[in-house]
């Protein structure tokens, strides 16, 4: 299996400028970068036009966007239109239902309104052409697999389907396997973030791909097992120079998926 390898751009938010991200990225052997889906001192025409120059001059192959819930439909829509005419978009990940405490709290308003934040975001993804992916993230409603397919369920739109983040779900109690992660989440798959981390008696600290606990080898293996075919995104949540972070990470990620 030859997954195409994302470098999520907080690998390169050091005081890097976009050229500079899209070339090193290609450099390290990065097949895209998942930019944010905002910049915070251009406007999107400004930050979409910086993207693809930098894109033609690097050779970057892939370009995604990450970003919250749809606050403003119309400027999202056009955002997302433009980005899929420069850069041929497929997949997208977002966030919806923002909740201190996550889905285990919520009420049933929550979920109404997390669902009907989906709606507008699967009409986006419809009408420009391409696919959101809904992070599984602590603090909001898509906390769990479990969770994050009751939304989908709920939403019953094949515009939007599920990233896979098994780093972030190791940070909430009783976490179920990475198989069993998969296997949940597997039928609405659309994309997957690696990152790693280790547990002290404090909490948990952010490692290399290669250093923490989960163990990516037997998570490939189990994408693999399931027919995945999608995106890898590599996230670098931790401080130091991100830069050889990235190098460091790509080579052992291209180590496993060769050896499996």
């Amino acid at each position: 299996m030859k997954w195409p390898i994302i470098m999520h751009v907080n690998y390169c938010e050091q005081g890097q400028t976009i050229p500079e991200m899209c070339h090193k990225a290609v450099e390290w052997g990065y097949d895209g970068i998942e930019f944010r889906g905002t910049h915070p001192t251009m406007s999107s025409e400004e930050y979409l036009d910086a993207i693809e120059s930098a894109v033609k001059s690097s050779g970057l192959k892939k370009v995604l966007f990450g970003g919250p819930s749809v606050t403003d439909f119309e400027e999202a829509m056009k955002f997302y239109k433009i980005a899929n005419e420069k850069f041929n978009l497929t997949v997208c990940n977002m966030a919806v239902g923002r909740i201190p405490g996550g889905s285990a709290v919520a009420s049933s308003d929550d979920w109404k309104k997390g669902v009907e934040d989906l709606k507008l975001c699967a009409k986006i993804a419809t009408e420009v052409g391409f696919k959101f992916a809904l992070e599984i993230h602590m603090g909001y409603l898509h906390d769990l697999p479990e969770s994050t397919m009751r939304l989908l369920d709920m939403l019953n739109d094949p515009a939007v389907g599920a990233n896979l983040d098994y780093g972030n779900i190791v940070y909430l109690e009783d976490t179920i396997t990475i198989e069993d992660s998969i296997s949940i989440v597997s039928e609405k798959l659309y994309y997957v973030h690696l990152k790693n981390s280790y547990k002290l008696p404090f909490g948990r600290v952010a490692t290399g791909l290669a250093d923490g606990a989960i163990n990516h080898r037997d998570y490939l293996k189990a994408l693999k097992k399931y027919n995945y075919k999608g995106l890898l995104c590599i996230e670098a949540p931790r401080p130091g120079d991100r830069e050889w972070f990235a190098r460091e990470d790509i080579a052992y990620l291209k180590t496993l998926i060769e050896e499996i």
